[in-house]
């Protein structure tokens, strides 16, 4: 039988100590919250390993309407205007509210935030924070501020495994602990709980994380959009390491060069070259290393001997690998570092389950398309995670009804499921290996074993790929090589997953597979 921690009920519920969940609990204080998160507060989120910062229109030759240009442009047709004009327009609001929470940001001599380029921006706009660790800085600052904040409780060691609801509304929050599994009874619950990386061999996300947020929402009925857009960053740095270090296109913002084995540069004759969107830099890479070649990052004249000040953690990482960077060639290679799919929310994070909101990249708002642009990531969840607090701000807690015994789930086990998405779900895809995926993963979630959400989640991602046959953004398709004139986004429900999964694959198929 589960505790209940009736001393908590009623408190606003917030799964995940990223920047969205940080955000979404400080902008909530005083009201009490609780936030719930498996390892240490802050600890083993996409966030604190960010290194470019946040993008903001803060240049003075700079304005939303570039910034939104960009983002619609990297976006490859898959933007939801409406929200993605809002977003970046209150990008320097979030700045603001960032550094009032106590993050200090890079400024020159004369005061003046300093600005970054990367890939796909037209200006200078990346907002960073101790060089290249801005990540660390920023949820380092917040984390500061909500152990200082008596109205936020935290709960450590905490992992989520399902939401309970009274009919269609969220009633609590299921979570294993070392002692047993515990019910936080809530009516108000807000999930930021990051990306789907961990569902890859190859990724720079904490490998932990196979998009647990996407499994407790698509278990509870909510609406699922754009699931099929994996971003791959296209300069991981290659490695033994595991997750593999990135390293930023704040990089190549300042000018460095993608050479193959040969030294030849084979990103020059591209549109926009290094700077291109991550989906053609990506593709690009991984065509030279499908040859059989190696790429790597050549800084050595850009930077020289200014690499380790400007880039100090990724000079560090370098280092590990025995890679000098004002020296040497750094190796890279493509690897998952963003989900533009998700839970579909509106434009204050509101899932189609009463009582449920969904922020940070656990979401799909519509901002990113089929392609994130660089940086928009952390802006995202630091404006969402603000307006779904200011939108649970103005709704009272509702009476719930619980069930007292819910049986122990064992905890998440990725090992089989991994190297099914690895092979068939990659940077590039066809029907037959979309197919593989899904005649594999089905047993695997039907199983109802330790595999099942992360299963849950490949699937999704599958069925999703299986239908968008065309190639876009971040799925590109080698036997679907062109994009339709006519394009969407798409939105469906695990049990609509379920049909389509089965309609492919006949399930006596996918038992055998």
């Amino acid at each position: 039988m589960s505790e209940i921690l009736e001393e908590l009920s009623g408190r606003i519920v917030i799964v995940g100590s990223g920047l969205a969940g940080l955000m979404t609990a400080l902008t909530l204080a005083p009201e009490p919250t609780v936030i719930v998160t498996r390892a240490a507060l802050g600890g083993e989120t996409s966030s604190a390993w960010a290194q470019g910062g946040i993008a903001a229109s803060m240049g003075d030759d700079d304005s939303a309407a570039l910034h939104l240009a960009d983002t619609l442009a990297a976006g490859d047709g898959l933007c939801d205007l409406k929200v993605a004009a809002s977003i970046v327009a209150e990008a320097p609001a979030a700045i603001a509210a960032l550094e009032r929470a106590g993050v200090q940001f890079d400024r020159n001599g004369a005061g003046v935030l300093s600005l970054g380029l990367e890939a796909a921006h037209s200006r200078r706009r990346i907002v960073h924070a101790k060089g290249d660790g801005s990540g660390a800085a920023i949820v380092r600052a917040l984390t500061e501020a909500v152990a200082r904040a008596p109205s936020i409780r935290v709960l450590e060691g905490y992992e989520a495994q399902r939401l309970l609801l009274d009919g269609d509304h969220i009633a609590g929050l299921l979570c294993a602990t070392e002692k047993g599994t515990v019910i936080l009874p809530s009516s108000r619950v807000v999930l930021a709980t990051g990306g789907i990386g961990g569902l890859y061999e190859a990724t720079t996300n904490p490998v932990g994380n196979f998009g647990q947020g996407i499994a407790l929402a698509a278990r509870a009925g909510a609406l699922l959009a754009d699931m099929e857009f994996v971003q791959f960053h296209p300069t991981a740095l290659d490695s033994r390491r595991r997750p593999l270090a990135l390293v930023s296109e704040a990089v190549r913002g300042e000018g460095a060069l993608l050479v193959n084995e040969n030294n030849e540069r084979f990103m020059a004759k591209v549109d926009g070259a290094e700077l291109a969107p991550r989906d053609v830099v990506a593709r690009a890479i991984s065509a030279e290393i499908a040859r059989g070649g190696r790429v790597f990052l050549d800084a050595r004249e850009a930077l020289g001997n200014r690499f380790a000040a400007r880039f100090p953690v990724i000079d560090a990482l370098c280092g590990e690998a025995g890679v000098d960077p004002s020296r040497d060639l750094i190796p890279v290679r493509p690897a998952v570092h963003y989900h533009m799919g998700g839970v579909a929310t509106d434009e204050n994070g509101r899932s189609s389950v009463p009582g449920l909101w969904v922020v940070g990249e656990a979401a799909s708002t519509g901002l990113h398309g089929a392609n994130r642009l660089a940086s928009n990531s952390l802006l995202e969840a630091a404006v969402m995670g603000m307006r779904a607090a200011h939108d649970i701000a103005g709704i009272d807690a509702g009476p719930t009804r619980l069930l007292h015994d819910h049986a122990r789930l064992l905890a998440p086990d990725l090992s089989l499921v991994r190297p099914v998405v690895s092979r068939h779900l990659g940077v590039l895809r066809n029907a037959g290996a979309i197919h593989g995926a899904i005649a594999a993963l089905l047993p695997l979630f039907d199983s109802e074993g330790p595999t099942a959400d992360p299963a849950l989640v490949a699937l999704l991602i599958a069925v999703f790929a299986s239908l968008r046959r065309e190639s876009r953004g971040a799925h590109a398709r080698t036997d679907f090589p062109l994009k339709l004139q006519h394009v969407q986004r798409r939105m469906m429900r695990l049990s609509d997953a379920l049909d389509i999964a089965r309609s492919v694959i006949p399930y006596s198929f996918a038992r055998s597979a």
